[in-house]
């Protein structure tokens, strides 16, 4: 779990980077192909080609384009149509995909991480509700593509590590990004608004902060700890962000935050992760 700890709090303070220095500052397509392409770049002196299969590389790029490039679409496509709490929300759902679509993969149903992971779900809400707006359905079923796909991607990409252990991961990972680049690019080239690009040193610096390191060091953490993890720990770890980035953003940028809800919230995901480590996982 040491991977997918760290990679929560790396990706708490990402957050608050992005909403800081960049949100309604520049070009969201740009964003998101600056960071995929800074990621792509420091993976790719570790590529081992000769160990990877024709369709070896062809699943780990279309794991990339499902869990990072269609993601990132969908994503940025939401805030057309919901207010930014209500896309917060309606993210919460992301543990319940990665349950269900394992134990659609198996042919079985675990109770006991779907417990764990409507726990997550509840803590999550319970941070985040402030109320729904008429008029949001569309929206949410684009945040709900997006979560299916960052759901697909982890738990598609558990399994084939597990089919192949042999494999080291930081030296075929690459193929991972490439993927999504592809997409990227596709969604730079046809969304993207060129004449709101970074305009300061600041802008810049976070932008290579967050290819380097948020998206080319915690993706591949995020997805190498969750081959070391069962399911319902990797489902109930997907919610853990929320409590983590809100209290980041408390601490330093000092941004308003109910205490009392993150702290309830908070406490419900973390009984889920408890729950799941002492007595759910041992019916796997």
């Amino acid at each position: 779990m040491t991977y997918l700890l760290a990679t929560t709090l790396l990706w708490a303070f990402s957050f608050s980077l992005i909403g800081v220095y960049l949100a309604g500052q520049v070009d969201p397509w740009f964003s998101v192909l600056t960071r995929i392409a800074l990621a792509t770049l420091v993976f790719l002196p570790f590529l081992r080609l000769p160990q990877l299969t024709l369709a070896m590389t062809c699943k780990l790029m279309a794991i990339g384009a499902v869990q990072l490039g269609l993601m990132y679409a969908f994503y940025y496509h939401s805030f057309f149509y919901l207010t930014v709490p209500e896309v917060l929300l309606f993210t919460v759902m992301t543990p319940l995909y990665v349950t269900l679509l394992n134990d659609a993969l198996d042919g079985h149903f675990n109770p006991g991480f779907f417990i764990a992971a409507l726990l997550a779900i509840a803590g999550a809400v319970a941070i985040r509700f402030d109320g729904i707006n008429q008029g949001f359905t569309l929206g949410f079923a684009i945040v709900q593509a997006a979560n299916l796909c960052f759901a697909s991607g982890q738990v598609l990409y558990k399994r084939l590590m597990a089919q192949n252990p042999s494999l080291a991961q930081h030296q075929i990972f690459a193929c991972f990004y490439i993927g999504a680049l592809v997409i990227a690019l596709s969604c730079y080239a046809l969304f993207a608004d060129t004449t709101a690009l970074p305009q300061t040193t600041t802008q810049w610096t976070v932008l290579v902060y967050l290819g380097l390191i948020a998206s080319g060091l915690g993706y591949f953490a995020w997805n190498k700890g969750g081959t070391l993890v069962n399911v319902g720990t990797l489902a109930v770890m997907n919610n853990l962000l929320i409590p983590a980035g809100i209290l980041v953003n408390v601490l330093i940028w000092n941004r308003d935050a109910d205490i009392w809800r993150l702290t309830l919230g908070g406490g419900i995901i973390m009984a889920a992760l408890v729950l799941n480590e002492k007595y759910f996982n041992k019916q796997s």
